[in-house]
C-alpha cells in the first residue's frame, strides 16, 4: 500500500509526497489526531501528488501521514438509496449524530441489515452479462432489480441463485462463473466509481417522446424529451429552484435524483422540510419514496461540491439500468463550475475565460452526455433525463458556463427577470428559449401519433402570434395607444391572450398546476382558433374590453377539471361571447 506525508499545504490543496504507485483520481486518507481526512488525487507530478480534501483541512501540518487505498471515489448502489438524504460523499446526513458534520465524520450509505423480499428472475446454468437481472425486490413502491455487478466483463453462467425469501442487504444472493473459471459473488448491493459511466445496455437511442412537466410552456412550446438534456439559466430571483421543484413535483418518471450542487444553507432546508410533504401527483404517493438528496451547500468544500454531481449521476445510470425513469435535477451547475474553477487556479494551470478551466466545455459536454434512453440488454428501456440550472453573474449569458451548457443541452429554459417582476409564473421566456427536439424526426412522429399531425406547425404558430404581439407592444409604447393602426392592438392583445390563457399557471392551484398532453392539445387549439377569427374593431378599446373577457373566461377554465361540466360551459362560453361580438358588428 503507498502511503506520503505532506509536503504543502493551499487551502484544501495538499502536496504529497508518495514513496510508491499512485492513481488519478485514487482516494487517499490524511492522518489528524485520530481522525482520518477523505481527499482525492487530482494531479501527479513526478513523486509529488496533489490531492483536494473533502472536507476542511484546519490543523493539518507538514509531515502528516497519507495512506492512499488504490481506489477511485465510489458511490454505494443498492436498495435503500430512495428516500434518504445524502451529502457529496454519499453519507447519510440524518445517520449523522449532531447539528454539524464533523471533520473526519462519515456515515455508512445503505443499511446493510435491512431485510427485503428477494425473487429470482435468472435460471441457473443461463448465460448473463453485466446488468441483467437476477432477481428483484420491492423499494418503497418500486421494482428495485439486483443485477449482474457492472464491473464483471464477457458473458458469466449462473450457478447458484438463491430461492425466494426475505435476506439482507449485505447477503450473498446468487454466484457467477466467467469464462476462465472464476466464481464471482453477487450481493444486493454493488459500487461503481462516480467518474465513469455505467454502460450496461446494448444501444442508446435519439430521445423522441415527451418528458412530461405538467407546465405548458415547456411541454407544448419547448418541450423536453424522456433522456433528454436542459438548462435553466436565469438571474437571481427569477425562480429557478421552485421551477425545479415544480417540475420534480409533477414530472413522470419513476425516479427523481436532486443534486443541490453549492446551494445557500437556507434554500436545502427548505428542500428537506417541503419535499417530504409534497405528493406524488401521478401516483398519489409521498414525492419523497421516490427522491434522493444529494446535498453539498455553497460552505462546503469544493471537492465535495464538485463529488456531488457525479455521485447523482451513477445512481440516476443505477436506476436507469433497471428500466425505470429517471430525472436528474442539478441546482447550480454554475457552483459546480466554479469549483472546478478555484481547483484549477490552486494548481496554477493555465486559465481559460474568466478563470475557468481550459478543459471546462469538454468536462460539461462529458457530464451531459451521460444522460439518455437506452435499450437494455432484455430489450426493455430506461432513461436518465437531466435538468440542470445555471446562475449567470448578473444574469449574462455569455459568461462561460452558460455557453459551454448551451452547446449540449438541447432544450434552454431562460429565465425572465421581467417577467418574474411581472408576476407571471413560470417566468421561463418563450420566445428566447428553445427545444432542439422540435426538429427531430423521432419527437415530429411522436407528436403525430400521441397529439396531432400538424402540433409542430401548431406550436410554431403560437410562436409567431407571441413575436408579432412584442413587437407591437413596443410600437404601442413608443408611439402610443392612438398612434399605431388598429391591427397593432390587435397583434398584442392576441400575444396577450396566449401568454395569460396558456403559459402562464398557478402553482397553488391543484388543477392548474399540473396540465396533461391531452389537455393542453385542446387549449391550445382553442386559444389558435380564436387567434385566427376576424373581428373587425371599432377602436383599440374595444379591442382591450373583448380579449380581456376572453382572457378571463380562458383562465377560468384553466382551474376546472379537464371536459368537466364547468369547463365545457366556460368553453361554450368563449363561442358566445364571439357570436356577441359578430352580432354587435353587424
Amino acid at each position: 500500500m503507498t502511503k506520503g506525508k505532506i509536503k504543502g499545504i493551499t487551502s484544501n490543496l495538499l502536496q504529497i509526497e508518495v514513496d510508491g504507485p499512485v492513481a488519478q483520481n485514487e482516494i487517499c486518507y490524511v492522518q489528524q489526531d485520530q481522525k482520518e481526512l477523505m481527499a482525492e488525487v487530482i494531479k501527479i507530478n513526478g513523486n509529488i501528488a496533489y490531492a483536494q480534501l473533502f472536507e476542511a483541512g484546519t490543523g493539518l501540518q507538514f509531515g502528516n501521514e497519507v495512506r492512499f487505498s488504490g481506489e477511485l471515489l465510489e458511490v454505494w448502489l443498492g436498495p435503500g438509496i430512495l428516500s434518504r438524504n445524502y451529502d457529496g460523499l454519499q453519507n447519510d446526513l440524518e445517520a449523522m449524530p449532531g447539528t454539524f458534520i464533523q471533520s473526519g465524520e462519515q456515515s455508512p450509505a445503505l443499511d446493510l441489515k435491512a431485510q427485503y423480499h428477494f425473487k429470482p428472475l435468472a435460471t441457473v446454468g443461463k448465460k448473463y452479462r453485466a446488468g441483467d437481472f437476477l432477481g428483484e425486490v420491492m423499494e418503497q413502491h418500486l421494482s428495485h432489480k439486483i443485477m449482474v455487478p457492472f464491473k464483471l466483463k464477457g458473458e458469466l453462467e449462473l450457478i447458484r441463485i438463491n430461492e425466494e425469501g426475505d435476506y439482507a442487504v449485505a447477503d450473498e444472493m446468487a454466484q457467477l462463473k466467467d469464462e476462465e473459471g472464476n466464481i464471482h459473488s453477487v450481493l444486493m448491493y454493488q459500487k461503481w466509481p462516480v467518474k465513469w459511466p455505467i454502460k450496461a445496455y446494448q444501444d442508446k437511442l435519439r430521445p423522441g417522446e415527451i418528458f412530461q412537466t405538467g407546465l405548458r410552456v415547456i411541454d407544448s412550446l419547448n418541450p423536453m424529451a424522456i433522456g433528454g438534456t436542459a438548462y435553466i439559466p436565469g438571474a437571481f430571483g427569477t425562480g429557478k429552484t421552485v421551477l425545479q421543484q415544480a417540475i420534480a413535483k409533477n414530472n413522470q418518471a419513476d425516479v427523481v435524483i436532486l443534486v443541490a450542487c453549492g446551494e445557500r444553507a437556507n434554500e436545502v432546508v427548505e428542500i428537506f422540510h417541503s419535499f417530504p410533504n409534497l405528493e406524488d401527483i401521478r401516483t398519489g404517493r409521498k414525492l419523497k419514496e421516490k427522491t434522493t438528496i444529494v446535498c453539498n451547500t455553497s460552505n462546503m468544500p469544493v471537492a465535495a461540491r464538485e463529488a456531488s454531481v457525479y455521485v447523482g449521476m451513477t445512481m440516476a445510470e443505477y436506476y436507469r439500468s433497471m428500466g425505470h425513469k429517471v430525472l436528474l435535477l442539478a441546482d447550480s451547475t454554475s457552483r459546480w463550475a466554479q469549483a472546478l474553477r478555484e481547483m484549477s487556479n490552486r494548481m496554477e494551470e493555465l486559465p481559460g475565460t474568466d478563470a475557468f478551466p481550459v478543459e471546462l466545455p469538454a468536462v460539461i459536454a462529458n457530464f451531459y452526455s451521460r444522460a439518455g434512453i437506452v435499450e437494455l440488454n432484455n430489450g426493455e428501456f430506461g432513461s436518465v433525463t437531466f435538468l440542470g440550472t445555471v446562475s449567470p453573474a448578473g444574469g449574462n449569458f455569455k459568461e462561460p458556463v452558460t455557453e459551454s451548457t448551451a452547446k449540449v443541452a438541447r432544450c434552454f429554459y431562460a429565465l425572465s427577470q421581467k417577467r418574474a417582476d411581472a408576476k407571471r409564473y413560470p417566468a421561463i421566456d418563450p420566445l428566447q428559449s428553445y427545444s432542439r427536439y422540435l426538429d427531430y424526426p423521432e419527437f415530429q412522429k411522436f407528436s403525430a401519433e400521441t397529439l396531432e399531425s400538424t402540433w409542430v406547425e401548431k406550436v410554431q404558430r403560437a410562436k409567431e402570434i407571441l413575436s408579432k404581439g412584442i413587437e407591437a407592444r413596443d410600437q404601442i409604447s413608443i408611439l402610443g395607444d392612438d398612434s399605431v393602426p388598429i391591427d397593432y392592438h390587435e397583434d398584442f392583445w392576441k400575444s396577450e391572450l396566449i401568454d395569460f390563457a396558456f403559459i402562464q399557471q398557478d402553482s397553488f392551484d391543484d388543477i392548474d398546476m399540473n396540465s396533461s398532453l391531452e389537455r393542453q392539445s385542446f387549449v391550445l387549439n382553442r386559444v389558435l382558433e380564436v387567434s385566427d377569427r376576424a373581428i373587425e374593431f371599432a377602436d383599440f378599446n374595444e379591442v382591450s374590453r373583448f380579449y380581456k373577457q376572453l382572457i378571463n373566461l380562458f383562465k377560468q377554465m384553466n382551474y376546472s377539471e379537464f371536459q368537466s361540466e364547468a369547463f365545457q360551459g366556460f368553453n361554450r362560453q368563449l363561442d358566445e361571447q364571439f357570436e356577441k361580438t359578430l352580432a354587435h358588428e353587424s
